[in-house]
This record gives structure tokens, sequence and C-alpha cells, in this order.
């Protein structure tokens, strides 16, 4: 299914999404991007139905073609102290902020968001999947994100972070009682099964 290039033609709009809301560990990433009309909209797609290899190959068309874009994250210990929404939100204002094109519109995946100040904003239900910049979002956040964990499996190997990310799997589970929880897990999260 191809996605909408646009929800408002006329209008610089920036798609942001975030990854890693339901992780265990590590930041939660987040990314703006503003794409141009001739973009090659097919190559996207909800990061999440993409395979690896389709996911990066997109995120270099991005990074060449965009207009602007920008990845920002929100680490664990901020999670911590003002919510994972919050955090969430956060991350997408901070990415919103790095772009070098100010952007008229803002969309955004789901249907929580707070007022970024100046530019209005549209919330998208399940958007990484119907809109072409939310969707450019979502691939540059997942991948980086991705990164970041298998740069960080590297001196936690124990928790297995380059195949799992951070997510709440039974492996992770099983290495952080085994191993205690990591100055990268978030402390106000469930890290432990139910016995």
């Amino acid at each position: 299914m191809l996605l909408e290039s646009f929800l408002y033609p006329d209008t610089i709009e920036a798609g942001c999404d975030e990854a890693g809301r339901g992780c265990l560990a590590g930041p939660v990433f987040a990314a703006a991007v503003i794409l141009p009309a001739d973009f090659p909209f097919e190559i996207l797609n909800d990061s999440k139905k993409m395979s690896d290899k389709k996911r990066y190959e997109a995120r270099k068309l991005i990074e060449e073609k965009a207009e602007a874009w920008a990845v920002a994250k929100v680490d664990p210990k901020k999670i911590d102290e003002i919510n994972i929404l919050n955090a969430s939100i956060l991350a997408m204002h901070k990415a919103v902020k790095k772009l070098d094109i100010k952007p008229e519109h803002i969309l955004v995946d789901g249907n929580r968001f707070k007022d970024y100040p100046k530019i209005p904003h549209t919330c998208v239900i399940k958007g990484d999947g119907k809109i072409a910049s939310i969707a450019a979002a979502s691939i540059l956040a997942k991948t980086y994100r991705d990164d970041f964990m298998i740069k960080l499996h590297d001196k936690f190997p124990y928790y297995s972070w380059n195949k799992h990310k951070g997510y709440p799997t039974k492996q992770h589970r099983k290495a952080i009682a085994e191993n205690g929880p990591s100055k990268h897990h978030r402390m106000s999260f469930k890290l432990l099964a139910d016995e």
C-alpha cells in the first residue's frame, strides 16, 4: 500500500516518530523528517513491517534526499524522572528543534503530543503506516536506536542487546535476574517477570 505523500500538500510538514518506548533498557529515540515532493515514496513503510536490510536502505535514501532530518534521544534516567510518554514527546521536540528547516506543521505518530512552540501539530494514529514523512521518521528512529544498542552490547554483552535491542524478551529478563540491572536500565519499568 502506498503511503500518503503529504497530509497538507502546500505546507512544510515534518513527520515525527519515536522508537524504543516499550524497552526495558536504553534511551528512547525520536526522529523528525521533512520530505521533498520528488522523494521515492514507494520505499517507505512502517519500520516495524520492514526487514533490517530494507530499513537501512531506506535510511540511506532518507538521509540523502530529505529536505531536512534530525534524530534525538532521551536517556533512561530522564525517562524514570518524567515517565516514558513525556520522554517520547521530549525526544520528538528535540528532533524538531534540530531540523535545519523550520516546519510549518508537525505530523506525529500516535494520539498524544504536547504543543511545540509556534508550530501546529496533527496526531495520526498508526501514522507510520499512513503518512510518508512519519514512516521516514520511524525508520530513522528505529535504525539509530538499534545502532546505539548494538554498540552498548559490546560493553554489556551478557544482556544480548545486539539481539533484542532492550525489549522485554524472556532472554533479557533472565539476564537482568542473573546480573542485576545496569545503569542503562529504566528503573521505573517492571524489569523482572512475575515468578
